[in-house]
Formats: structure tokens, sequence, C-alpha cells
């Protein structure tokens, strides 16, 4: 005996296309883009956390784990290289061993070196040194050097080893250069005994004090050849001031050089006298339309001031001036002020 009745069965060969043909259209019909009004904001964050993706820790570099190099910053090829690096028996006595390492940029030495800390048993004992090769140094002739110009063959002639040359070396160019014997002094590399020995021979390079009868330097439309000649400004200092200055959308202060961390501190108002700033050519950020990428890499927004803002002009539309913004706790006065320059606030019925 059958289920249904004829009429029923007719029934359902009408029912059945008739289902399948509205299944289909709801599919087609049915929005792609959920939480479109979210989008901006989303992107946002998920660019923020990725920068926070790294943390940073004390660590010895004899010891530090594969997993914790990656949670520093440092990619899996380069945690892989000193993990190896070690396993030929080798230690990290100063800290400028572990800059020499490949892979490790200068940036992200001069971030992770001070978090870098060496346990007794690894850091380089200068005094033994001479006492190992003490015969070999009574024959050394030391002869006056040029400290800007000296190389990794001179500096082994007197007693180095390569590694500790290279090591030297490097920490001259990242200071952008080394200009007095206290300066030396201050480099891990070497000892109070040789550096008794070397300050009667090192020459460093002539003080060419700033002259104010020259032109001044435009900070902002100066490229890295114009910044070099700039008394005072080493290698190092002239890409760090390039970016920063790509990052604050331009100068509007010469103060601000007091920012970039390879500017001496020691050279700082010589270079203030030889500079200016044309403040009408920077960048602003339109707050009220720009996106979360173009803010979060600028230096005067942090991380938890971009998200406020992004979820609060979501909800109001936006401001007509920094004080607003103030108000709503998304800047303290502070940083209100030091941005004020960068902004500008178009009205959105405009």
């Amino acid at each position: 005996m059958s289920l249904f009745s004829e009429s029923n069965r007719r029934g359902l060969l009408y029912l059945l296309p008739l289902a399948a043909i509205i299944i289909l259209l709801l599919f087609v019909a049915r929005p792609r883009n959920d939480g479109l009004v979210f989008e901006t904001a989303d992107a946002g964050e998920e660019m923020l956390v990725a920068e926070k993706r790294d943390t940073l820790f004390r660590f010895d570099p004899n010891s530090v784990t594969f997993e914790e190099l990656v949670k520093l910053g440092l990619t899996k090829r380069t945690a892989a290289s000193i993990i190896k690096y070690r396993t030929r028996g080798k230690v990290f006595s100063i800290p400028e061993e572990f800059a020499a390492c490949y892979g490790v940029s200068d940036s992200m030495y001069r971030r992770l070196k001070p978090y870098i800390d060496i346990a007794p048993e690894y850091r380089a004992k200068p005094l033994d040194f001479a006492k190992e090769d003490a015969a070999k140094h009574q024959h050394i002739r030391y002869e006056p050097f040029r400290l800007d110009t000296v190389t990794v063959a001179y500096l082994r002639t007197i007693g180095f080893s390569h590694r500790r040359a290279t090591a030297f070396l490097r920490y001259r160019d990242m200071r952008g250069g080394l200009r007095n014997i206290e300066e030396v002094d201050e480099c891990y590399v070497i000892s109070d005994d040789e550096l008794d020995t070397l300050a009667r021979y090192i020459i460093f390079p002539q003080s060419e004090e700033p002259d104010s009868g020259n032109t001044l330097v435009e900070l902002n439309s100066a490229d890295s050849a114009t910044l070099r000649s700039i008394y005072g400004i080493g290698e190092k200092s002239v890409v760090d001031i390039i970016e920063y200055r790509r990052r604050l959308g331009g100068y509007c202060r010469v103060e601000q050089l007091a920012e970039v961390k390879t500017v001496m501190e020691s050279n700082y108002e010589k270079i203030l006298q030889q500079i200016y700033c044309d403040s009408s050519v920077i960048s602003k950020i339109d707050i009220n339309f720009a996106s979360p990428q173009s803010m979060a890499g600028h230096p005067y927004i942090s991380d938890r001031a971009l998200r406020k803002l992004l979820k609060t002009r979501q909800l109001k539309g936006g401001w007509s001036t920094i004080e607003e913004m103030v108000e709503d706790k998304i800047f303290t006065r502070d940083e209100a002020e030091r941005l004020r320059p960068y902004l500008r606030f178009t009205n959105r019925k405009e």
C-alpha cells in the first residue's frame, strides 16, 4: 500500500522544483560583505596585532632557545643560524658578536641590545686575551692610525682577533663614527689596558666646526649626500634621519632630530646650527578619513590611541578640532600638542 495518494504525489512533483528554485535564489542573493561596516577598524586591529607579535625580554644569546629568538622578533632562518653557531662550540662573549650574526640587522641589534644579558662565564675577559698573547704583543709596532678609516686587517696587526676587529668597526659605524677617546671606551671590545695604549696612536677625525657663514641645509628636502655633509651626522644617522622623516611626514621643528636615536647628544647643538625646517611641506593626516595603515606608523600615534581613534570615529563620524579628540580621551594634551602640526580636519559634509 502506497504512503501517498495519486494527488499527493502530483503535489510533491510541483513542490520539489519550486523548493529547489527558492533555495537557489536565497544562495545567490546572500550578502557577500557581512561586517563591511567594520572593515576599516578590523584592518587596523589586525595590523596592530601583527606588529605586536614579538615580545622583548632579557636573554643570553648563549642559552636562548629557538622559540625565544622567534618571540624576540628574529626570523626563523636567523634564529636557526644563531643556534647552529652555538652547536659548533662557539660562544657570544660580547653583545657586538651577536650583532655580527647572519640576519641580525643594525636596527634589530639596536632594539635588542638593552635586553642582551651575557652570563659571567661567557663574558669577554680582555686581560686574559692580553696574557695569552703577551709574547706577541711585545713585538707589536704601533703606529698612528685614523680611526675613521682603519680596517680589520690593520687592527689584526696590532693584536685584535678578526671577530674583535669586526665587532669594533661595526660599533664605530653604528654610532656614526667615534670622535673622542670616551666614545672608544664605551665599546665592550676594548679593555682598559688596550685603551691606554691605543689612545697614544689613534687619530680622530678632524673636528671641522660648522661655519656660520655657510648655507643652512633644509631638513625636509635634503638627500643622503647633503645630510652627510653636515658636521656631526654620521652614515648611520643619515639613514635613521631619513626614515624618521618618512614616518613623521616631515620635520616641523629642527629640535625633532633629538628623537632620532643615532644622533649623538654631543653633536646635537652643532647640528642645529647647520639646518632649518620648512614646515609647509610636511604631509598632514586627514584624521576623519585616513586609513589605519597610514596612521599606524606615525611616531606620535600610539597603538592604544589608534585603536580608540578608529572605534570612536566609527561611532561619531569624526572631529572638528584636536581639542575634541582630547575630550574623547584619544590623546593626552601633551600628545595632542606634538601631533597638532600633522593633522587636518576635513568636514564630512564638505
